[in-house]
């Protein structure tokens, strides 16, 4: 067993193979094999030490993950954690395994730094890296980064876009942005990859995903519900219609946060937080900051009236357990799950309806490895036994 080593008494493991079973002929399984629905795994690094890492990364492969997702999250070299999980994955017997960061934001680095870092990830894993970046907070009001105030976020990616898929193809690269330019020679390294590495776009709102239509290879979505998953198709295919691309060319990807445990409240409140973060940002938002972003994506729901609610309750110094306890369960069941292992595998086949790939964003009730690992073995797209379950695709391969 590839995670044999992790540090799981006897007692959490049985526990845990005991779930196993209970969701061996559950919805994932049948979802994904019904619709050719790639399964992946997202994991950030908290609580995770580099053991852990690379023997969460074999056991994801083994359950048949697809491919295996680093949140741009915290202070690390992401593309350098995508490499040591794949490295992970490899030395437990899945070197087919993709891996993808999603999203980086791109005030991070350069387009050139972008494109020279993902092209050297793929090169070192045989062309099974996912590069996925995003605008981050640039349309916030207080957003003081080194793209300056009032940055045009849509030409923005437009033109990180347009540079990185440009140099990732090996062109020589002579472009003027309204944002960022780029003037200079192709990539020199010893050989690209046989495919041009995949570029995902971070998207929530209509002009975003209509970019995605229209240039990136996929787009990443969050938090979200089937309704707003075919409403993204929609937009990406109007998109993909203003240069006679073909829509399906641009993969539909989201990250699906799923926490489990036996002790439900355990569970609920370790997901609210995950989700209250991107309802609520991280302070009060004004009126135009309301219709942008999470904030307007979240609206966009029918949640207003509840949100307001609880931006009330931060102007009245209400704790992060106040507000946790007072957030909707109806808002988070949308667009995630919490709750006993046995009810995972068929929440996830709801929530993911209408996706090409869907992302276990595994949300660790505990903060623990094993905690981790329950939400993976509750999800996992070969149901628990071996050579059955969802297609694999490896990127590049299909």
């Amino acid at each position: 067993m590839p995670y044999a080593s992790l540090r799981i008494d006897a007692g959490t493991r049985n526990a845990v193979g005991d779930r196993r079973r209970r969701v061996a002929h559950g919805g994932v399984s049948t979802v994904a094999g019904a619709c050719g629905m790639d399964i992946g795994v997202g994991l950030d690094s908290q609580n995770l030490g580099p053991r852990e890492e690379a023997e969460l990364a074999g056991a994801a492969a083994g359950m048949g993950y697809a491919s295996l997702w680093t949140p741009a999250t915290g202070d690390y070299d992401f593309f350098q954690l995508c490499l040591h999980r794949w490295n992970g994955a490899r030395s437990a017997g899945h070197p087919g395994m993709a891996v993808g960061v999603g999203a980086y934001p791109v005030e991070a680095l350069s387009p050139a730094s972008f494109a020279v870092c993902a092209a050297t990830a793929s090169d070192l894993t045989g062309g099974r890296f996912i590069l996925g970046i995003g605008s981050g907070g640039v349309h916030r009001d207080d957003y003081g980064g080194r793209f300056g105030r009032a940055v045009p976020e849509i030409a923005l990616m437009r033109d990180h876009l347009a540079i990185i898929t440009g140099l990732l193809r090996g062109e020589k690269v002579d472009y003027d942005g309204k944002v960022v330019s780029h003037h200079g020679p192709p990539l020199r390294l010893h050989g690209l990859p046989p495919r041009p590495t995949p570029v995902y776009l971070a998207a929530l709102g209509p002009q975003m995903l209509r970019l995605g239509g229209e240039l990136a290879d996929g787009i990443l979505l969050n938090v979200s519900t089937p309704e707003q998953i075919a409403w993204a198709r929609e937009q990406v295919a109007l998109g993909a219609a203003k240069t006679g691309r073909d829509p399906h060319a641009c993969k539909v990807v989201s990250l699906v946060r799923m926490t489990v445990d036996d002790d439900v409240q355990v569970a609920r409140h370790a997901l609210v937080r995950s989700v209250m973060g991107y309802a609520l940002g991280r302070s009060i938002p004004s009126e135009r900051e309301r219709g942008l972003g999470y904030r307007g994506h979240f609206e966009r729901m029918g949640f207003t009236d509840d949100l307001l609610r609880l931006d009330d309750m931060r102007r009245r110094g209400a704790t992060q357990d106040e507000l946790i306890a007072a957030f909707p369960d109806e808002l988070a069941l949308k667009v995630g799950y919490f709750g006993a292992a046995a009810g995972a595998a068929a929440a996830l086949g709801a929530l993911t309806a209408g996706l090409d790939t869907a992302i276990v964003r595994v949300v660790p009730a505990r903060p623990t490895p094993e905690s981790a690992l329950a939400v993976m073995e509750a999800c996992r797209p070969d149901g628990g036994t071996s050579g059955s379950g969802t297609r694999r695709r490896e990127t590049g391969k299909e």
